[in-house]
């Protein structure tokens, strides 16, 4: 009798286990730990995989693949595959058990904006494919290569989904809608609009939703937009391509542009203006060519604001009623915009 009670308690353990481990694998997907061991990866065209070199051996040539749809790894160095669990048993030398305990842990729910923020984009990258009309959007705005829409982390705000998503994670209601991703209704803020994280460091500091209909204006969460966009990455230059919007630095990325930041408007905040004059460097203000002439009015006053400070400017003049994404859109290519940045006066 002792044995039969013993076995039915170790049962009811095992499974009570299992159903903490298949909790576990929704609350931090594969990819997202490994981001946080510092794995760095690729995607691979427009599908649900990312490669990188296998953090479980030595290797030269990346063969470790992560499939985020399945949540499953695989490693065709090594042959070592399987989820997080299995991922973290080999890693760290541990027990299934152990690795679950260990998880749990790591996986302690942050509450800072910025994790709550990651989470978002995260759904909405992963949400993106799934409907052909925000996929159709970005072709129309002339943004068709997979791997950078991948890079820049776009999605999709399909609308309805992001409330039970976060809270089936933990977030609470409150904390979700007071940073301003539920409007007041408890609905998705950012309803059907392409999404663009704005990251600062390691972390999000927004998110910019761009409006797929002509009924809805494009939108920010409340709060900082943060620096430059993609600063980071940029810096180095010694010549600086700004513009206003994210899809005209897209299309720009997508050419060989990839000097080029974005100040999310005409007007810079301190940050954004400090960033820009942090060293010796030729900025070329490639802002629109509006009919009322405001983005012309912001470059030639930006451009009076960098001269003072030391920085050499360039206006770029694009034809008029242009911006560099319609540019592009409507036929210009890489070497005509080279001629352009050749003809910018300071």
């Amino acid at each position: 009798m002792l044995a039969t009670f013993s076995y039915v308690r170790i049962q009811r353990e095992n499974c009570a286990v299992g159903e903490d481990a298949e909790k576990l694998k929704q609350r931090l997907p594969l990819l997202d730990y490994l981001r946080q061991q510092s794995w760095a990866a690729r995607p691979i065209a427009f599908g649900p995989e990312f490669v990188g070199l296998c953090p479980l051996h030595p290797e030269t040539r990346p063969s470790f693949y992560v499939n985020t749809r399945k949540n499953l790894f695989y490693c065709h160095g090594c042959g070592q595959g399987g989820d997080l669990i299995r991922f973290v048993q080999l890693s760290r030398h541990l027990s299934f058990r152990q690795s679950v305990a260990y998880l749990e842990q790591q996986s302690t729910l942050p509450t800072d904006s910025a994790a709550v923020l990651e989470r978002a984009a995260t759904f909405y990258q992963q949400q993106l494919e799934r409907y052909p009309e925000a996929l159709r959007y970005l072709q129309q705005r002339g943004l068709h290569d997979p791997t950078l829409i991948k890079e820049l982390r776009i999605g999709y705000a399909s609308g309805g989904s992001l409330r039970r998503h976060l809270t089936a994670q933990g977030y609470s209601f409150d904390l979700v809608r007071r940073l301003g991703l539920l409007n007041p209704q408890g609905c998705d803020a950012f309803y059907r609009r392409v999404i663009f994280p704005c990251c600062q460091g390691r972390g999000i500091v927004n998110l910019y939703g761009r409006s797929i209909v002509a009924a809805f204006a494009h939108q920010f969460l409340p709060g900082s937009k943060g620096g430059l966009f993609a600063w980071e990455s940029v810096r180095q230059f010694p010549t600086v391509i700004l513009v206003e919007g994210l899809f005209d630095l897209a299309v720009l990325w997508q050419t060989g542009f990839r000097h080029t930041t974005c100040s999310l408007g005409t007007h810079l905040n301190a940050e954004q203006f400090q960033q820009l004059c942090d060293r010796p460097r030729i900025v070329y203000l490639t802002f629109d060519v509006d009919a009322n002439g405001s983005g012309q009015k912001a470059s030639q006053q930006l451009a009076q604001r960098l001269c003072a400070q030391g920085i050499a400017t360039r206006r770029v003049l694009l034809p008029d009623g242009h911006d560099p994404n319609s540019f592009f859109v409507q036929g210009g290519d890489a070497r005509q915009f080279h001629d352009l940045l050749e003809a910018a006066q300071p």
